[in-house]
């Protein structure tokens, strides 16, 4: 049974995951270089190392460089009140007419993870026309992160972690939790990277589906809350002397089973998505021989300096994610550990 293996990860996850937890970002990036065609997949391919770890490299930034927390996600909702409801279909899809209509200031405060996508896409170009191998992968592993996360439903909402519904601590459990538990049981290839004709309709299209699976997050987990007795919900395990609270196996796999399938379908819309960017990237800058790439080694020098930028990240002081609720977002006394593994939870 793969149990104890996800109480590792779990224990791991307390200090360092982040959204859809850094195991299934690397996971995604990963999975998505199989499905580019001979042409990018030989340079890809090489690099897979680089793009797979540094897949979670915008996490480890969003608390500590000003400007990255609202490239993760887009509370939706909150414009429902200007669109009777109904913001996710019909919000402007280009930055410059959100802009014109809600102001710059407002679509930073609620997230801006679409537009942020379109941005990034052009710099991937850019970085394929000029060969320039070290922009190239960086920003691959970067544009993966962001894509993935415009694909979780969790991250369309204003309630992004249950805590306006009393359901706090649901992030965690459906981006992290889950797929460590279950990752082994699903089917992750999604076929061959396509031609993107509308990158910032496309986008957006995962938007909306990661939306319209919002409320089945919602009510699936308030259903298997009481199909289960109270003691049954949550475990506790040990880590490093200090006994901590986690969701229980039993009801992340009740919750898994009532959900049906949606994280995988979440995750292979991830996978697809990506590699489909990334293609079309290559595309778009003329289809350069990345054969004439395959020397490129990053040096020593350039290997100590991202490391050293890790460390500065994670030292750095916090910033706050969400500085308009920043106030109801420090944990309760009753909240999980494993809530606190999602950068959309408290501010800690």
């Amino acid at each position: 049974m793969r149990y104890p293996l996800a109480l590792f990860l779990f224990a791991l996850s307390v200090t360092a995951a982040y959204s859809w937890g850094f195991f299934a970002h690397r996971h995604i990036n990963r999975q998505a270089v199989f499905s580019l065609p001979p042409e990018m997949i030989v340079f890809f391919k090489k690099h897979i190392v680089y793009i797979t770890e540094n897949a979670v490299n915008p996490d480890r930034r969003r608390y500590a460089v000003e400007g990255e927390a609202p490239r993760h996600y887009i509370d939706i909702d909150v414009y429902d009140k200007y669109f009777n409801d109904s913001a996710v279909y019909k919000m402007p899809r280009f930055w410059n007419e959100a802009v014109a209509m809600f102001g710059e200031d407002t679509l930073q405060a609620y997230g801006i993870v679409p537009w942020h996508v379109e941005r990034m896409r052009y710099r991937l170009t850019e970085a394929f026309r000029r060969k320039d191998a070290r922009e190239i992968l960086r920003l691959s592993a970067d544009i993966g992160h962001y894509i993935a996360d415009a694909n979780v439903p969790l991250h369309t909402t204003e309630n992004y972690n249950g805590q306006l519904t009393g359901q706090r601590g649901i992030h965690g459990l459906w981006e992290s939790r889950l797929p460590e538990l279950f990752f082994d049981d699903y089917d992750l290839w999604v076929g061959k990277a396509e031609y993107i004709q509308k990158p910032q309709l496309y986008i957006w299209q995962g938007v909306v589906l990661a939306h319209e699976a919002l409320d089945s997050v919602f009510v699936f987990e308030r259903k298997a809350t009481e199909m289960l007795p109270p003691d049954k919900k949550y475990s506790f395990v040990e880590r490093n002397g200090i006994t901590v609270r986690t969701y229980s196996y039993d009801f992340c796999d009740l919750f898994h089973r009532l959900l049906a399938g949606q994280v995988e379908r979440r995750l292979r819309a991830s996978i697809k998505m990506v590699a489909d960017f990334w293609f079309t990237c290559w595309v778009d800058a003329g289809q350069p021989d990345l054969r004439e790439l395959l020397h490129f080694e990053f040096t020593p020098e350039e290997l100590e300096q991202m490391k050293k930028e890790e460390e500065e990240w994670e030292k750095a002081p916090k910033l706050p994610v969400r500085p308009h609720e920043s106030t109801r977002l420090r944990p309760s006394a009753d909240t999980p550990a494993y809530a606190h593994v999602c950068p959309h939870d408290a501010l800690f």
